[in-house]
């Protein structure tokens, strides 16, 4: 028989890879030809008991240490010679038992026993499921407990419980284990895995660990100045307006915002609005006239 490649059964081009790429490049193969995808097809039959045969000496490291030793001296060193070769018919060859003799040091197996081998099932984990779970700012800040209803696998709809840390982050994962797809030839079932988006609000706004809010003030407090209570997310804080401030400008409170997993806090920060107002009595409008004639100032000059 022609020595086989089981990296490139498993869809590997190199021998270069971790444990890790060799599990999903596995799942994916095993998928794609399981026979109960692919009922009546021999070949498709075939290819799925290689892949499992493959599998099983790529994920040992003592056997697949001795496979290697054998891929480099048949594909990896000569990879260009057997290309080449292969154009003139003419291949490397080794049986199967030869493989197996070579790995495991039994001697007297034949085809027909590895046969019998490759029949048996590897356990495969279940798939992980991500689904994503909006949550307001205030809820991310001191945390709680949601409710979730979810449509499983089967199509039954299952309540979930979900245990919301106070400050966590926006983007973040909280995994129940065992909970997605079920495992196959009792495999462990994957993971049910909720992503944390925080969504805007109103009136706040996450950047990072720091809160942005809105404060609308008057001309007058803008000018001369003046003290306003604003809403932070855990308290009301005192914050006083600096006299000349215009709009678009920042008021920074160290420590008022959001927590940062390093057990402090970002900053409150303040943006500015300075609101004319739309409808005013006629004697305001008189003290605008008089402003109007006695102030030099002029922002076009600026």
């Amino acid at each position: 028989m022609i020595f086989k490649d089981y990296y490139k059964i498993l869809g590997l081009d190199t021998n270069k890879v971790n444990i890790d790429e060799i599990k999903i490049a596995y799942r994916e193969q095993a998928k794609k030809y399981h026979p109960d995808v692919n009922s009546g097809d021999n070949r498709a039959e075939e290819r799925f008991k290689d892949i499992n045969e493959a599998y099983k000496i790529l994920s040992e490291p003592t056997t697949r240490k001795k496979y290697d030793r054998m891929w480099n001296s048949h594909i990896g060193k000569k990879k260009s010679k057997i290309a080449k070769k292969s154009t003139e018919n003419t291949k490397k060859t080794a049986t199967r038992g030869e493989i197996f003799n070579a790995l495991f040091g039994i001697e007297n197996i034949n085809d027909e026993g590895l046969h019998k081998n490759k029949n048996s099932k590897v356990p495969t984990q279940g798939e992980d499921i991500e689904t994503e779970i909006p949550i307001s700012i205030i809820e991310g800040f001191f945390g709680q407990t949601k409710k979730i209803s979810l449509r499983t696998v089967s199509g039954k709809m299952k309540n979930f419980e979900i245990n919301i840390p106070a400050g966590i982050r926006n983007g973040e994962k909280i995994r129940l284990i065992g909970q997605g797809k079920p495992g196959t030839n009792g495999g462990k079932n994957g993971d049910l895995l909720f992503k944390i988006k925080i969504i805007e609000e109103k009136k706040y706004k996450l950047i990072g660990a720091d809160i942005y809010t809105d404060l609308n003030i008057s001309p007058w407090e803008a000018v001369l100045g003046t003290k306003v209570e604003v809403d932070a997310i855990d308290e009301t804080i005192g914050v006083y307006i600096p006299q000349g401030i215009e709009t678009g400008e920042e008021i920074h409170i160290s420590n008022k915002g959001y927590k940062d997993n390093k057990g402090g806090r970002g900053e409150f920060i303040i943006k500015i609005k300075i609101m004319i107002p739309k409808n005013i009595t006629e004697k305001e409008r008189e003290l605008y006239r008089q402003m109007k004639k006695i102030s030099k100032f002029n922002p076009r000059d600026l």
